[in-house]
């Protein structure tokens, strides 16, 4: 269904390339009209473009580059944020509205390994935790892609489902019933990455050494 006038000068913004989210590139094109052809309405084309960045797209949260999504797309995995801009871009090619949503979170079983070697012994807060944001059916809704299928499976994590039409977060516990995810605090939304924001959240929870340390062993 087409966007009234108005409505649509509103989300304009939320349906062009940036830098980061490249949704003009050949390959993303390519890929969203693959994921959404066979689909009418824009909550089936929201929902096949999720579980691809969901399960295709592997979490790995060792590496912070790159950013732009039709690198993350042909790299094939990433953290939080790389992984909520691809399925941005991949929303905007196939002209739905989409956003990037932040929020601090708590991890309470967070892997020993990650800990030690992002230098994290004794805090589990994620300051911006990225998600993407769909604007379907009159209104957005939330849509977190980060733990894929298999991560979960492995590590007796709940899946993260999404219909399309309804927010699709984190869930608070796992499946034996631990605590898991906490939403400390919501961030916003944004058209585009706000890298300085991202920066200077992570310095202030783990200081500027760490932050330099995940430059050198993540990013190189």
């Amino acid at each position: 269904m087409a966007l009234e006038e108005p409505k649509f000068k509103q989300l304009e913004r939320y349906l062009r390339p940036t830098l980061t989210i490249d949704c003009d590139n050949d390959a993303i094109r390519k890929k969203a009209r693959s994921l959404a052809e066979a689909y009418e309405e824009n909550a089936d084309k929201a929902k096949s473009i999720f579980y691809f960045v969901r399960d295709e797209i592997s979490y790995d949260p060792y590496s912070f580059l790159p950013l732009e999504a039709s690198r993350i797309l042909k790299r094939g995995a990433g953290y939080c944020v790389q992984k909520a801009i691809l399925l941005v871009a991949l929303a905007r090619a196939i002209k739905i509205p989409a956003r990037l949503g932040f929020a601090d979170v708590r991890n309470h079983i967070m892997p020993e390994k990650l800990a030690e070697v992002a230098g994290m012994q004794g805090n589990n807060l994620f300051p911006y935790h990225g998600y993407a944001e769909f604007y379907v059916g009159g209104r957005w809704v939330k849509a977190t892609p980060a733990f894929d299928l298999k991560m979960c499976q492995e590590s007796r994590v709940i899946p993260v489902e999404f219909d399309g039409k309804n927010d699709a977060i984190f869930h608070s516990h796992n499946l034996d019933g631990q605590l898991h995810i906490e939403y400390v605090c919501f961030h916003g939304h944004y058209a585009d990455v706000p890298v300085d924001k991202i920066v200077n959240a992570t310095v202030r929870v783990y200081g500027v050494n760490v932050v330099e340390r995940w430059k050198r062993g993540f990013l190189e």
